[in-house]
């Protein structure tokens, strides 16, 4: 077997047979389009193509417009469909086999279950339903050679105001597949300061919390998220790069990112060093973030520069079928685009799996999971 500098640029191949693991990826974000299909012909739910394919590419068109509240949009067709118990479980555990499939070995799942009550489950049944799936698809997966673990990240719509009962729905399942706690939702006019009692109320029980910030809102979302939401990670994070001044080609009029994304000394201002000293982990979503206007390419998303300046990187999805993508389909676009290299790709699957939200001899399994055999003997990998 042949063997690939890790210094090296990966191909698909290779990319597609290393493992993975993903932080951040929304449950209803992640539909598939076929599922979406039936269930909405059984709901009675119009949507806006007629087969699978015009399907996906309508989902991926109507994210692409660069608004964070128009990508938004595009759920309320996904969560139509996702207000039974058979339905949630369905679409579980169709997530956790797709997963599988592309190498995934760990997941978080987030979704907020207050969207799923239309059809009158109430919030344990949610819960409770999602869970099967969940266990239906890593014992189909397992069945079929792919191991994976999974966990149910429960959010709160930030708009709304159930902040506190999500919350204690979150603890009250934190033992039976719930692994944290999130807000989503519209950033911009809705930090975490809306609701503080919730943030001191998820210490006292010692839940983790992510929290969806520096997408739609900078800095000063930011800041809330990691001292009043004391956020163990940031949803995204892309904005902090906002902190930072950048000195291109020893030019201090030249601030901003070099053309390939790297390059150019760097001064951090003291939420970024915050954020960095405390290696708060950073849920980078390129693809959506793309979609959302929060970077303009590949070549120049912050999450190179942030990785190069010992950021606590992370690389996601976020929505599947609104960002038409995969962890294969980040990674190669960051190697093709970025100018990443096997390392780099290690680098941030081992900073996932130490962020992931499990007690610290989980995590050290997982990362010795991800490297021993992970990045071992694949084929044209590194041995």
């Amino acid at each position: 077997m042949t063997t690939q500098d890790p210094g090296a640029r990966p191909g698909e191949a290779l990319i597609r047979a290393l493992p993975k693991v993903v932080l951040h990826d929304h449950l209803d974000g992640g539909v598939r389009p076929q599922t979406v299909l039936e269930l909405a012909d059984a709901a009675g739910h119009e949507l806006p193509a007629a087969d699978a394919e015009s399907l996906a590419a309508w989902f991926r068109d109507a994210a692409d417009s660069g608004s964070l509240v128009r990508y938004i949009e595009t759920f309320q067709h996904t969560i139509a469909v996702m207000q039974t118990a058979d339905n949630l479980a369905r679409i579980a555990r169709e997530a956790v086999l797709d997963l599988a499939a592309d190498g995934i070995v760990y997941a978080e799942q987030r979704w907020a279950p207050e969207q799923h009550q239309d059809g009158g489950l109430s919030l344990p049944a949610a819960v409770e339903a999602v869970q099967a799936g969940i266990d239906d698809g890593i014992a189909a997966a397992a069945a079929d050679g792919h191991i994976i673990r999974v966990g149910q990240l429960v959010g709160a719509m930030r708009q709304g105001d159930r902040w506190q009962e999500i919350a204690e729905l979150a603890v009250a399942y934190r033992d039976r597949g719930v692994v944290g706690f999130d807000i989503a939702g519209p950033e911009a006019g809705f930090l975490p300061s809306r609701h503080l009692p919730v943030w001191r109320y998820l210490a006292e029980y010692e839940l983790p919390v992510t929290i969806h910030a520096g997408e739609a809102a900078g800095l000063d979302s930011i800041a809330q998220a990691v001292h009043l939401g004391q956020a163990d990670r940031l949803g995204h994070g892309a904005r902090i790069i906002e902190d930072i001044a950048f000195v291109v080609d020893g030019d201090p009029a030249a601030e901003g990112l070099s053309g390939d994304g790297r390059g150019g000394a760097a001064d951090l201002g003291r939420l970024a060093h915050w954020v960095r000293d405390h290696q708060i982990p950073l849920e980078l979503c390129p693809v959506s973030n793309l979609q959302t206007g929060t970077a303009e390419s590949i070549a120049k998303h912050p999450i190179t520069r942030l990785k190069e300046l010992d950021f606590a990187v992370t690389l996601n999805t976020d929505n599947r079928l609104m960002s038409r993508t995969s962890m294969t389909h980040e990674m190669k676009l960051l190697v093709d685009e970025a100018g990443w290299t096997l390392d780099d790709l290690v680098d941030v699957t081992v900073t996932a799996a130490w962020g992931a939200f499990m007690h610290h001899d989980e995590r050290r399994d997982l990362v010795e999971q991800v490297l021993v055999p992970g990045f071992q003997k694949v084929e044209g990998a590194l041995v």
